[in-house]
């Protein structure tokens, strides 16, 4: 089982990496949060979840071994896979996520799209305790939003990776219309801020 890798970015995607180890490319998904940290090439270290299923084998790969933590505790809730527990983390930072769970705050939880009012309390009620055991306190650190008339490619790749994140495309295009964003502003900077609008 791949539990960590440490190679070069080949290829780099809002959604996934290719990374090069030794001239092997291996496919990992990856959530919004990693995303956002990493270079656009050049060495990389992942910490890498293994999901085997019947017909495949997944890497999900985190730049923390706390958010690879908080992935497996999200696979661990009944009716929540590999691909919900990766749009959660992209949609909420872990710290934010951790808080929501041991405050139990569904209002925030069932805000993330694909999650509903029955999945949050599920979240709640199944890893409340689990945080508090495992001493996952969150720290008191918030992204910024971004400033928000940017290059319409960046725009279109912004709309393109929210309406992936599970958003509607007429509530996404409000958002980035609402925005002032300087035109040197990259796509990561503008998603950050549109997810955290989107969040309230």
């Amino acid at each position: 089982m791949i539990a960590l890798l440490t190679g070069e970015i080949a290829y780099k995607s809002i959604d996934h990496l290719i990374v090069d180890v030794g001239g092997v490319g291996y496919r990992v998904v990856i959530p919004l949060s990693t995303f956002y940290s990493l270079p656009e090439t050049g060495k990389v270290r992942l910490h890498v979840h293994t999901h085997v299923k019947e017909d495949a084998i997944q890497l999900f790969g985190f730049l923390t071994p706390g958010e690879k933590e908080m992935f497996g505790l999200l696979i661990g809730v009944s009716g929540v896979g590999p691909k919900l527990a990766v749009n959660i983390l992209s949609n909420i930072p872990s710290d934010e996520l951790m808080a929501a769970l041991a405050e139990g705050n569904i209002k925030r939880l069932s805000a993330i799209p694909g999650i509903g009012k029955k999945t949050a309390e599920r979240l709640v009620l199944e890893l409340k305790e689990k945080i508090g055991k495992l001493g996952l306190a969150p720290s008191a650190g918030a992204r910024k939003a971004a400033p928000a008339q940017a290059p319409a490619n960046a725009l279109d790749d912004t709309l393109s990776a929210l309406l992936n994140l599970g958003y509607k495309e007429n509530q996404a295009k409000k958002v980035l219309e609402a925005m002032e964003i300087p035109a040197d502003t990259p796509v990561e900077e503008i998603l950050k801020g549109a997810l955290k609008v989107l969040a309230k």
